[in-house]
């Protein structure tokens, strides 16, 4: 069955654009694995905030979600690549998951192409949430980038991680008019500190080669698992403060830490469970959403 799954996934792969190519490095550059990502937080911000079937698939919540899908992450990932270019030559999962940052014209403005459109959507969206997409694009940048480059400055760099929720507060206030409930606001937060913190377990030691220090890097795998716990555990209280459903569903992160963290399970392998968990997590908050939505 391992033999037959194996050939499954290469044929699956070579179905994909080959890194080779310029587009197909532009392709694997945007992280496809991450995708939804951003453009999941929009599907249930879309969710939550339509008062009909109509406004699911109003041009405002359809824009968001196709511009956060690809040229939103290839705005992030490859601002990001350029800035990590020196010290990801010692990152193994760059030869293996992802790809190595080719420094090349095209790539620059393609990159900018991707911001400039996200710029775009000021035009399409209220005042209101246009401050969400501020505040997404600014820690965008300066997660990343200088004068600030916030991934090298511990518990920062998991703070500003906040920015994966907020095209889910963009596409909330521009479908609602409002920004979502404050509660929801604290629990996405934390998730996202959480979620990013375990994904830089497997970077510690080549982070420490490079000299970069992180959250993960200062407090070591064992209590970067307990601050992983924390602040889902608070992420989940938060969000039963807005429904006991929501809490329940976000229950599952601090028990899966857990169990990752008392197991013998490789954390680079557990990693990359991560983004089917995710999806399953946003598929079960959207289609709570679509229940309440068409017969609530």
């Amino acid at each position: 069955m391992t033999a037959q799954r194996q050939d499954i996934r290469d044929r699956f792969a070579r179905l994909l654009p080959s890194e080779q190519s310029t587009v197909g490095y532009l392709f694997w550059l945007s992280r496809p694995r991450f995708w939804l990502y951003l453009a999941g937080p929009v599907i249930v911000g879309v969710t939550y905030a339509a008062d009909s079937v109509a406004e699911l698939f109003s041009p405002v919540a359809v824009g968001l979600f196709l511009y956060f899908l690809v040229p939103g992450n290839l705005f992030l990932y490859g601002i990001n690549d350029a800035f990590d270019a020196d010290i990801d030559e010692e990152n193994p999962k760059k030869d293996d998951k992802e790809v190595r940052y080719r420094d090349s014209a095209v790539v620059w403005l393609v990159v900018a192409l991707s911001g400039g459109l996200g710029g775009l959507l000021i035009f399409a969206i209220p005042p209101l949430a246009t401050q969400a997409l501020a505040a997404y694009f600014f820690l965008a940048v300066e997660y990343s980038a200088p004068p600030l480059r916030f991934k090298t400055t511990p518990f920062l760099d998991s703070a500003s991680n906040g920015l994966y929720v907020l095209p889910g507060g963009v596409a909330f206030t521009a479908v609602e008019g409002s920004f979502p409930p404050g509660l929801a606001i604290v629990g996405a937060w934390l998730w996202t500190m959480g979620m990013h913190t375990f994904s830089a377990i497997p970077d510690i030691e080549p982070d420490r080669e490079a000299g970069i220090r992180t959250t993960a890097t200062v407090l070591g795998e064992r209590r970067t698992y307990a601050y992983c716990g924390a602040c889902w555990l608070l992420a989940a209280v938060a969000f039963g403060g807005v429904h006991p459903f929501f809490g329940v569903v976000l229950g599952l992160y601090p028990l899966l830490v857990f169990a990752i963290a008392r197991s013998s399970v490789d954390v680079d392998d557990a990693y990359w469970w991560y983004p089917a968990v995710n999806t399953l997590v946003g598929m079960l908050l959207t289609m709570a959403g679509l229940w309440v939505l068409l017969y609530g």
